[in-house]
């Protein structure tokens, strides 16, 4: 029989708490790092957020975007050729502070110069107050989630595991953050449910961990908590390495197959399974034997 090529030891011997200043060093850089990129670059809002009107078309024949650029000029549209074929067009016909009578005035014009040989596949109208509205509603939904998450972990550990469950997801989302405005991804409700669903991950992993943490300290009561986290972390590295490689292969299979829609949010939790695979680690642990931990029983 072939022996099984075991690509992850089961059993780790890291000593990382000795390092836990660096690592809660590098969080706190990371993170402002991510606030002033976030404040200093713009997002690539979509239609969710900004207004106006999104347009999915399918021409006859492969379409001529260029053509369309030139006869929808006066709109300032942004075109874009989706899929293989050529045949199916995003038009995205901005805000530009008009009301929603106005904008719903555009949509009809630009079905008129259009022509009637052109099929709607799906047509978005959002206005100004609703895009504001969501933006505001966005933001404190992941702040809510942030602080409902840690206040769970409080009442199901204590409040040092509380501090470090909010810090790391804090670090994780600004991280997310900043890579959608570097990278200019579109930031629309699918995006912003990808944020949510990234905090979830992330505290999956660091309750696996806080877990085998609080069990430990009551197996091993003489040991320091440095070399208990350090335990816990050594014994959960299979599972949480795992975990991670098995749900980067499934949203790389939405990244790759999944169309333009489903673009930014895979790319958000690519980036974030490896972001909260490190944080649930280091960031979560590291916090966990800095602050109170005197009061960890």
């Amino acid at each position: 029989m072939f022996k099984l090529i075991k690509v992850i030891p089961i059993q780790t011997k890291f000593k990382l708490m000795k390092h836990s200043v660096l690592f809660a060093l590098l969080g706190i850089i990371f993170s402002l790092t991510s606030i002033i990129i976030v404040a200093t670059n713009k997002f690539n809002y979509g239609i969710d957020f900004t207004g106006g009107v999104l347009i999915e078309i399918q021409t006859p024949s492969k379409a001529n975007i260029e053509d369309l650029r030139s006869k929808l000029k006066s709109f300032s549209p942004t075109i874009q050729s989706q899929g293989d074929t050529g045949d199916i067009v995003s038009i995205y016909l901005p805000q530009e502070n008009k009301d929603e009578a106005q904008i719903t005035k555009d949509l009809s014009s630009v079905k008129t110069i259009l022509g009637e040989e052109i099929e709607y596949r799906n047509t978005q109208i959002v206005g100004p107050k609703v895009g504001a509205d969501l933006i505001k509603n966005g933001i404190l939904a992941v702040l809510l989630s942030i602080l409902v998450i840690s206040i769970y972990i409080w009442i199901r550990f204590e409040l040092p595991f509380a501090v470090g469950t909010g810090l790391s997801l804090l670090h994780d989302v600004l991280l997310a953050l900043a890579m959608l405005s570097i990278t200019g991804i579109e930031f629309d409700l699918t995006t912003l449910a990808a944020l949510l669903t990234l905090a979830g991950y992330s505290i999956n992993d660091t309750v696996v961990i806080y877990d085998r943490v609080r069990e430990n300290i009551k197996k091993y009561r003489s040991k320091e908590l440095g070399d208990i986290i350090d335990l816990s972390i050594n014994e959960t590295f299979s599972r949480t390495l795992l975990t991670g490689f098995t749900t980067i292969f499934a949203v790389l299979a939405i990244y790759l197959f999944g169309g333009e829609v489903l673009k930014g949010f895979s790319a958000v939790m690519l980036f974030g399974i490896i972001v909260g695979t490190y944080s649930s680690m280091l960031i979560s642990t590291s916090s966990l034997l800095l602050f109170n931990k005197k009061r960890i029983k």
